[in-house]
Order: C-alpha cells, then sequence, then structure tokens
C-alpha cells in the first residue's frame, strides 16, 4: 500500500467520489460501488429523503480494493474535507460478513448517544436482526473506533453501522427476488434510517435534544474498521 492509498483509489478510472451538502448529519459510504454491495445506495437514498449531506466513494465492477477506514483521510481529498468540515455528526455505512452474524447490524463509532437514537428507529423496522449497540460483543476492528476513522472526524463525531448481506438484499435467500425496487428489508433499513435522520434535523435546533458524544477515547490501534 502506498503512503497516500485513498488518493491513489480516487485517481483509479472509474472510480467515482459524490458527495452533497445539505443538513448538518451526514451519510457517508466510502467503501460503495462493486466494493460493499449496495451501501452507498443505501446511505444516499436515506441522506436524500431526510435534508442530510452526502459522501460516497463507488468503485466500479471490475475494482474492488478495500483501504481501511483509519486510511482513508480528508488530506488526500478535499471533497471528504469539505463534506467533513460542513457536517456535525455523521452516520457511516458499511458492509460485513461473520460467520454466525448474518442478522446482526452493529453500531460502533464514538457518538453512543446517536448510535442509541438510530438503534431505537432501526429495532422496530427490522425484528428479525439483531441491533448491536454494546461495543464489546463486536469484533474489535469493527467497533469504529480508530480516531482517524472519519466517522469520528465530525465535531460531534458519529455511528458506524455495518451492515450484513441479508438486510443489503445480497444474501443468497433473495436470490428468487424479482423487485420491483430494493428487496423488503432493505426497504425498511433505508425507512428506519431515514427516520432516524429526520427526528435528528427536527431538534437540531434544541443542543439539549440533539445527541453529543460522551467522554469515549480509543488509542488509534485499539479498533477500526477494515
Amino acid at each position: 500500500m502506498t503512503d497516500t492509498p485513498f488518493r491513489d483509489l480516487l485517481a483509479t478510472p472509474g472510480v467515482r467520489e459524490v458527495c452533497r451538502l445539505e443538513g448538518r448529519l451526514g451519510f457517508m459510504a466510502y467503501h460503495g460501488g462493486s466494493l460493499e454491495h449496495l451501501t452507498d445506495v443505501i446511505a444516499d437514498e436515506a441522506a436524500a429523503r431526510s435534508g442530510a449531506s452526502y459522501y460516497g466513494v463507488l468503485q466500479p465492477a471490475d475494482l474492488t480494493w478495500h483501504i481501511p477506514s483509519h486510511r482513508v483521510s480528508p488530506a488526500e481529498s478535499p471533497v471528504l474535507a469539505g463534506f467533513l468540515e460542513h457536517v456535525d455528526m455523521v452516520i457511516t455505512i458499511h458492509g460485513y460478513g461473520r460467520h454466525g452474524m448474518w442478522t446482526t447490524l452493529l453500531l460502533g463509532g464514538q457518538n453512543r448517544e446517536l448510535a442509541g437514537h438510530v438503534s431505537a428507529h432501526l429495532r422496530p423496522a427490522l425484528p428479525e436482526y439483531t441491533i448491536e449497540t454494546d461495543l464489546e460483543q463486536m469484533p474489535k476492528e469493527l467497533r469504529g473506533l480508530h480516531e482517524h476513522n472519519p466517522v469520528n472526524l465530525p465535531r460531534k463525531r458519529g455511528v458506524q453501522i455495518e451492515l450484513p448481506p441479508r438486510v443489503r438484499g445480497t444474501s443468497p435467500i433473495w436470490a428468487d427476488w424479482k423487485g420491483p425496487g430494493h428487496v423488503p428489508h432493505t426497504v425498511s433499513l433505508i425507512d428506519a434510517l431515514a427516520t432516524a435522520a429526520t427526528a435528528l434535523s427536527a431538534t437540531a435546533a434544541s443542543p439539549s435534544s440533539t445527541p453529543s458524544p460522551p467522554a469515549l477515547r480509543q488509542n488509534p490501534g485499539a479498533g477500526h474498521t477494515l
């Protein structure tokens, strides 16, 4: 890996960097496109429906270049730097797959109050899934706590959501799905994320109602999404 992997990725033919600056809450999906399937679509649609900002990096079909989150640096992208300056906090969408965790969504990141807010919307929308907010129950590398992870760079930091294949509609159980649109679980997920984001925007004018980060700190090497 080079010293500037994210810059090199963005310069690769076919890679698209997408950004919309709207509300002070943002959605991110910088492992989008062919890498972590449908993460960019989920983040984009939830942001569009809630008036949130959006940042995504989409890889073409012939590329699956995984850069660890702590190496996704705003110093290598003026667009990402502008996005992180604009938003107060973020919801970052990732995809993962672990044996025995096919129906578990992991809500990591340093803003634990925001994680609780989002989980309160996800649980009733996705009753077939476990919505995990206990950091100790998550694999260390999927907790999203690294200080250089983009989810923790806005002023109020954010929540990192790791989605298993089933809720993204990429599991074999959806092989017979003909549409139209997303599979039902993905629709419910996007609905819940948009509702959670809209609720935050509605209370943003009241400091006492806006989730702010707790006193959580993590040594740089202790946990980051791969």
